[in-house]
């Protein structure tokens, strides 16, 4: 039998797959550093596009910032232009107001009184005057009461009077009563 070495046939594939491995080490080295880069080349352009969109958000954020800025200024505008309407309304409103007061005041006086003074501060009216007896003082304050554009009288002040001045009424009083529409009426109910 032959005596066949084979060891420096092994010894060669040995190198030879050493050889391999380590240029597949560095084929697969060079693979993950090209893939780390490429990746690092990806992230950064996801980053670059976030910003950009992050960019163009702030942007649009900022202009409707400035809008709603300016739809409270219209807000504002809008509530002062309500409220001047409201005070024109109101105002329109109480025009007619001092002919129904006196008209409502002729109808309210009964015989045996007679109004010497009348005063109005604010919606409170206060009436004087003079009358034949307390009972008809009384008569006045239930007309008052039943008008539609008098509300709340209030007996202040009733005496005698002692001048000479109307013998035929010898009673003077002072009455307040408050002036109210009648849907200002209907509104307290």
């Amino acid at each position: 039998m032959a005596k066949v070495n084979l060891l420096p046939w092994r010894e060669a594939q040995r190198q030879q797959r050493q050889k391999n491995f380590l240029v597949m080490l560095g084929v697969i080295a060079a693979l993950a550093v090209g893939a780390v880069l490429a990746a690092n080349q990806v992230m950064n352009n996801l980053i670059d596009d976030q910003d950009g969109r992050n960019a163009f958000l702030r942007a649009e954020v900022r202009k409707l910032d400035q809008e709603i800025e300016r739809i409270e200024e219209l807000e504002q505008v809008r509530d002062n232009l309500i409220s001047r309407k409201n005070v024109i309304e109101r105002l329109q409103g109480n025009r007619s107001l001092m002919v129904h007061l006196f008209n409502q005041i002729a109808q309210t006086v009964p015989e045996g009184i007679t109004l010497t003074n009348v005063r109005q501060s604010g919606a409170e009216l206060t009436l004087n005057g003079t009358s034949q007896s307390e009972s008809r003082v009384s008569d006045y304050i239930r007309q008052i009461e039943s008008a539609t554009w008098l509300a709340d009288p209030t007996l202040r002040i009733i005496e005698a009077d002692e001048s000479d001045e109307r013998p035929d009424q010898p009673f003077v009083f002072e009455l307040r009563a408050q002036v109210r529409s009648p849907d200002q009426q209907e509104e307290e109910f």
